[in-house]
């Protein structure tokens, strides 16, 4: 089901292959989540709803009540966070994390690469209730084999050695920056550990306090999405009854604007640029 973004989201592709399967509800966001809703009811059908991330927003109340009555959707948002670039701030996602979070029961994935995307589409697939995929805008590598295997609520860590100092959290495009910082940093003498998260909710809280205290516990955050209710806060509520592990959060800190994508991240201080002054700054710790 689509809300008038098919060509944007390349979900022309399905209608393509499968035009029997494809509802274009245009741009009514609540009446597509309705729809949606009232297509999964008793089981019936799986409905994927497909349209920008930044766009559920106006169907909050609609999901809020699925929730409420067992509504078993699978919601994909994507062109997330100031990544997106020239569609300027009225198209970026950067509250949808915040606000699926906070709905009781769903299960909130946020992928990196192709590989990772295809596995939370199968997972979600398979799961019920409320359940959401966000997806990025710009093109990324491929940093997972085609057999990597990958469980709902499990972290991954993508880079790591025997004297990493600082933890390093990202997720979707930040992963990249993310390694490519621990690139920057190895030249210097300084070592990271890089962790993927692939589902915010539900959170994996034991994989983020083991790692933190192999590194002495220092944990960065970057994510492409406001300070408030994305990853550096579940991070941060994970971390909470722990002693002695200190996290600092990189977020988009205020209304972006249109621009290219590379020349945003920097901007608003979530590139790698920005991580490596963030874990020579949390070192001092």
């Amino acid at each position: 089901m689509d809300g008038d973004t098919k060509n944007s989201t390349f979900a022309d592709k399905f209608t393509n292959a499968f035009p029997e399967r494809f509802f274009e509800c245009f741009i009514a966001e609540q009446n597509l989540v309705g729809v949606a809703i009232g297509a999964g009811s008793r089981g019936r059908t799986v409905p994927f709803i497909s349209t920008f991330a930044a766009f559920f927003t106006r169907a909050f109340d609609q999901l809020r009540m699925g929730a409420v009555s067992q509504a078993n959707i699978v919601c994909v948002g994507s062109h997330c966070g100031c990544s997106i670039g020239e569609d300027g701030p009225s198209q970026m996602a950067l509250e949808d994390l915040a606000m699926f979070r906070s709905i009781p029961g769903c299960t909130v994935f946020y992928p990196c690469d192709a590989v990772e995307t295809e596995r939370a589409v199968e997972l979600a697939a398979n799961l019920t209730g409320i359940r959401f995929i966000r997806t990025s805008r710009p093109n990324t590598p491929v940093i997972y084999g085609n057999n990597e295997v990958f469980t709902v609520g499990k972290a991954k860590v993508v880079r790591k050695s025997d004297n990493d100092t600082v933890l390093v959290i990202g997720a979707g495009v930040t992963v990249h920056e993310a390694l490519k910082a621990a690139d920057e940093l190895a030249a210097s003498g300084i070592n990271v550990r890089v962790m993927d998260p692939f589902t915010l909710k539900p959170f994996d809280a034991e994989a983020v306090i083991a790692n933190a205290n192999a590194v002495g516990g220092r944990i960065v955050t970057v994510e492409d999405h406001y300070p408030e209710g994305g990853l550096g806060e579940a991070v941060a509520s994970a971390v909470s009854l722990q002693r002695n592990i200190i996290v600092k959060k990189l977020a988009v800190p205020r209304i972006p604007r249109s621009g290219p994508s590379e020349a945003l991240m920097e901007m608003f201080g979530i590139d790698h640029k920005a991580i490596v002054a963030a874990v020579k700054e949390i070192g001092n710790y």
